[in-house]
C-alpha cells in the first residue's frame, strides 16, 4: 500500500519534533512571514518549546486538549507545534464560526486552555458564557485591548519559561491534534489525527507529488484550521525547509494579489494553494496580475472539483497548470490528484502513490469504468476516529478503508472524474446525473461566474435539475440562454429545467457550496 521509497516514521515519534528538527541546519532562514513580522526556524523552535513548557507549568498534561482559535499569523504554528511537542493535543477550529459553535467545541473537546487571537477574544467570551465548561488559562495572541485577569498575552505566557529540553515521548499512533469536519448538517465531528499522519501526507503528497523545494515561498488561501491549509502552509513547507506567507484576512482577490505581487516583505509566492471558487473570482477580477508580475511555478486546488474551464483559463493567462486533487479532513490531505507534469482537466487525476482507491456500487460491489460509484480510500494518513461518536466512526472508517461520501467515475486511462457528493446525486429519468457536470458546463458560458445545481420535484413528483446561477459583473443571460447552452453540450435529460439567478451562493468557510441550504429553500 505505501510507496516503497517512503520509509515509515519510527515507532517513537513526535511530529512537532520531527518538523522542527528537520530545519535545525537552517536556523536563520525565514520559516513564517505575516503582515506584522516573521519567524526564522530557530525562533520558531525556541518559541514552540517555550510554549510547551508553559502549558505544562499550568498543569496541562499529555493528551489533554487545548483549543486553538487563531487567525493565520506567525503565532499559529508556535501554538500548534508547541502543544504537540509537549504531547498536548491542539484542537484547531474554524475562525469564522459562531459563539454557539465554540461553546459546543469547548465542551466536546474538554479543552483545558484556549489559545486565541485578540480579534476573536470577544466571540470566545460569549462562548464561555454559554457553557459550564471552565478552562485553566486563556492565552491571547496580539490582543486588541486590555486583558482581563484570566487572560495572558502569548509572548508573556512563554517569556518566563525555559524551552522544554526534549519532546514528549509520543508514539507514531498517539493522538497529535484534532480538526473539526465542516459537516453540511448537524454538529461538526472532532476528527482525531495521529502523530504520524502529517508525516505521511508531507512525504506522499507535498514531497512526491508537488515536489516542493527548500527555495519555495508557499502561500495558501485555505486557512491553517482546514486540513488542506494545514498541509499547504505548515507541514509541507516545513518538511522541506521552505518559507510560508501567512494571511490573517479573508482571501479576497485583492488580498491574494497583494501577496502574489510581493506586497508582504517583498516575497513573491512560488507555490499558491487555492480552491475553485477563489480561482473563479480571481480570474474574473479586473486587476488580475499579468503573467510577468508573479513568480508562481505551481498552483494547487482542492476543496471542490475544479471545472475544466477555470483550469484552462488560468493556464492560458499564467502559463502554468492548476494541479487539482481531492482530500478530506478524515484523510488529512489529498489522496487522488493530477500531477504537475500530468494534468487532465475535468478530472481529479489519479491515485496518489501510497493510497488505494476503490469505487463501489450501492450493494458494495465493483462498478465498471464510466459509471459512478461510492469512493473509498485506503492509506496511511486516515484519522483514528471521530471523538465521542462511535456510530459515525464505524460508518466512515471501515477496517482499512475510509468511506469518503463522494461519488466518482473511473475513466479508461485510470483518471477519476468527480460526480458529486453521494447525498447530492440526482436521479433523472431513472439515470444518475452529477450536479457537478451540469455546473461545470454552465460556468463555460461567458456570462456565468458560478453555478450550483440541486434536484427538485416537478408537478408530477419527478426529480429535475434546478440551477442557481451567479452572473459575472455587468453580464446578462436568460434562463432560456443557459438551458440551450447546456442542451448543446450534454445529454438532453441533464439540462436544468429551472434556473434561478442569485447574487451569491451559500458556502462554507472553506469555499464549498452548501447545496443543502439550496434544497432547504434558504436561497432562490
Amino acid at each position: 500500500m505505501n510507496d516503497s521509497t517512503v520509509s515509515p516514521p519510527p515507532e517513537k515519534f513526535n511530529i512537532a519534533d520531527h518538523l522542527l528538527g528537520a530545519n535545525g541546519e537552517r536556523p536563520d532562514k525565514l520559516a513564517f512571514v505575516d503582515d506584522a513580522g516573521s519567524l526564522t526556524f530557530a525562533q520558531l523552535t525556541d518559541k514552540a518549546r517555550r510554549l510547551a513548557s508553559a502549558l505544562g507549568a499550568i498543569g496541562i498534561r499529555r493528551e489533554e486538549r487545548v483549543l486553538l482559535l487563531m487567525q493565520d499569523v506567525t503565532d499559529w504554528p508556535v501554538a500548534f507545534l508547541g502543544a504537540i511537542y509537549a504531547g498536548i493535543v491542539p484542537v484547531a477550529v474554524n475562525t469564522l464560526q459562531t459563539a454557539d459553535d465554540y461553546a459546543y467545541m469547548l465542551e466536546h473537546s474538554r479543552a483545558q486552555a484556549v489559545l486565541v487571537s485578540g480579534a476573536l477574544r470577544s466571540t470566545l467570551g460569549a462562548a464561555l458564557a454559554m457553557s459550564d465548561h471552565e478552562v485553566r488559562k486563556i492565552v491571547v495572541s496580539r490582543p486588541t485591548g486590555a486583558l482581563d485577569g484570566h487572560d495572558i498575552e502569548l509572548d508573556a505566557f512563554i517569556g518566563t519559561s525555559a524551552p522544554l529540553d526534549r519532546p514528549a515521548p509520543t508514539h507514531a499512533d498517539d493522538p497529535a491534534f484534532w480538526l473539526y469536519s465542516s459537516g453540511s448538517t448537524g454538529r461538526p465531528k472532532g476528527v482525531v489525527h495521529s502523530q504520524a499522519n502529517p508525516y505521511w501526507t508531507s512525504e506522499l503528497y507535498g514531497r512526491n507529488v508537488l515536489r516542493l523545494r527548500e527555495d519555495d515561498v508557499c502561500f495558501s488561501a485555505a486557512k491553517l484550521f482546514f486540513a488542506y491549509g494545514l498541509g499547504n502552509a505548515l507541514t509541507f513547507p516545513m518538511a522541506v525547509g521552505a518559507t510560508t506567507l501567512l494571511m490573517a484576512e479573508r482571501p479576497t482577490p485583492d488580498a491574494v494579489f497583494k501577496r502574489w505581487l510581493g506586497g508582504v516583505a517583498g516575497l513573491k509566492p512560488t507555490v499558491f494553494y487555492g480552491a475553485p471558487t477563489g480561482y473563479a473570482g480571481m480570474l474574473a477580477a479586473p486587476n488580475l496580475p499579468a503573467r510577468g508580475q508573479v513568480a508562481m511555478r505551481l498552483a494547487s486546488s482542492a476543496g471542490e472539483a475544479l471545472p475544466a474551464e477555470i483550469g484552462q483559463r488560468f493556464k492560458r493567462h499564467f502559463g502554468i497548470d492548476i494541479v487539482d486533487g481531492i482530500g478530506s479532513t478524515e484523510m488529512l490531505h489529498i489522496f487522488l490528484s493530477n500531477h504537475p507534469t500530468k494534468v487532465r482537466y475535468g478530472t481529479t487525476g489519479w491515485p496518489v502513490v501510497g493510497y488505494e482507491i476503490d469505487l463501489r456500487a450501492e450493494n458494495g460491489g465493483p462498478v465498471p469504468d464510466g459509471e459512478p460509484g461510492d469512493l473509498y480510500i485506503r492509506g496511511p494518513s486516515a484519522a483514528m476516529m471521530y471523538w465521542g461518536n462511535r456510530t459515525k466512526t464505524q460508518e466512515t472508517f471501515q477496517g482499512d478503508w475510509t468511506k469518503s461520501g463522494d461519488k466518482y467515475i473511473r475513466n479508461a486511462d485510470g483518471s477519476h472524474t468527480y460526480a458529486g457528493r453521494t447525498d447530492d446525486m440526482l436521479k433523472v429519468s431513472g439515470i444518475y446525473v452529477s450536479p457537478f457536470e451540469i455546473e461545470a458546463t454552465l460556468v463555460q458560458h461567458p456570462s456565468v461566474l458560478e453555478a450550483a445545481v440541486i434536484g427538485i420535484s416537478d408537478e408530477q413528483g419527478l426529480t429535475k435539475p434546478k440551477a442557481f446561477v451567479v452572473l459575472r459583473s455587468g453580464e446578462k443571460a436568460t434562463d432560456s440562454d443557459l438551458k440551450a447552452f447546456v442542451k448543446d453540450r450534454l445529454a438532453p435529460y441533464k439540462y436544468p429545467r429551472f434556473v434561478a439567478f442569485v447574487d451569491e451562493l451559500p458556502k462554507t468557510a472553506t469555499g464549498k457550496i452548501q447545496r443543502f441550504k439550496l434544497r432547504e429553500g434558504q436561497l432562490g
